[in-house]
């Protein structure tokens, strides 16, 4: 898994906020016996590969309701941000612990999220014999580097806004795509919170270079003036919430630059460093090196209250 980016976590998050959804765009066959209402995620599930040693979480697990029904089933949901050989056996393995555990029918669903191979996936896994096959199970794939952007581009369905963003996209196309993907997303009217959650997913898959954002402006600048403002909206949040951790990283240079200064603080002087304006953190930086004593620093901080 990469460092910079937990692929795990993100798709997680997306699918278990926006679940129904998620099968409603991929498996509208399931909408067909699946009770809307009656989703409830479960514990997440630790399975132990005893051949190997290896402990693997579950991404997602749901019980849902038949249709008409009082009886349950499970939809199996997992995230797979890298290519292993291996992976079609795991899967197997998943299902009959889950089947085993919860005497419930399993619905297994992989989604491939790596850029490479772009060969099928394995949606498979077999036992064999010559004369005759053991066992023979399957499970639902979504490989999104082999789904076209542009298929999804009229999906009213903030799962297809997130996901364009991983799917097949030729490298000139990044800006358009990003413009379409927060395009969707507005019109979808989300809370705030689902909308965040939508655009950091898409800002995290699409980052654009300085020509690309260029681009990505022109694209933004074809849309009609209400889409334009709901766009330019999110983009603006973007760019706050990215100063703002930035700031926030400078304060906690500074606090670790006192300390190795004066040595330790106290909480409360800590707190105020923290509570300072944007516009005095450079100041506040700069005037560092004329301190002789935390008697300067306190002083500094209540003239600039």
């Amino acid at each position: 898994m990469s460092e910079a980016i937990n692929h795990d976590r993100l798709f997680k998050q997306l699918i278990s906020t926006f679940f129904v959804e998620f099968i409603e765009l991929f498996f509208p066959q399931v909408m067909t016996y699946l009770d809307t209402k009656s989703v409830t995620l479960l514990d997440k599930e630790i399975f132990t590969d005893l051949t190997e040693g290896d402990r693997h979480e579950s991404d997602l697990i749901a019980q849902v309701k038949w249709k008409g029904e009082n009886s349950f089933f499970l939809v199996h949901i997992e995230a797979q941000s890298s290519s292993d050989n291996k992976f079609n056996r795991r899967m197997f393995v998943y299902f009959s612990r889950l089947y085993e555990k919860y005497a419930l029918r399993v619905y297994p669903i992989v989604i491939f999220s790596y850029d490479s191979p772009l060969k099928e996936a394995i949606n498979q896994h077999q036992v064999n014999f010559p004369d005759f096959k053991v066992l023979e199970f399957n499970y639902r794939t979504v490989q999104l580097n082999r789904l076209n952007w542009r298929d999804y581009l009229n999906q009213v369905n903030p799962v297809a806004s997130a996901l364009m963003s991983k799917m097949k996209i030729e490298l000139k196309d990044r800006p358009k795509v990003k413009a379409e993907c927060l395009r969707l997303l507005a019109t979808l009217k989300l809370n705030p919170a689902k909308t965040k959650l939508v655009s950091g997913f898409i800002d995290t898959y699409l980052k654009l270079n300085q020509t690309e954002t260029i681009l990505f402006k022109q694209e933004v600048s074809k849309f009609s003036t209400s889409e334009k403002e709901s766009v330019m909206q999110i983009t603006t949040s973007w760019m706050l919430e990215g100063i703002e951790i930035r700031v926030n990283k400078e304060k906690e240079l500074i606090i670790r630059l006192i300390k190795r200064k004066f040595g330790e603080i106290s909480s409360e002087l800590e707190a105020q460093i923290r509570a300072i304006n944007i516009d005095d953190v450079e100041t506040l930086m700069e005037s560092l090196f004329d301190f002789n004593k935390v008697d300067d620093l306190t002083n500094w901080l209540h003239s600039h209250q």
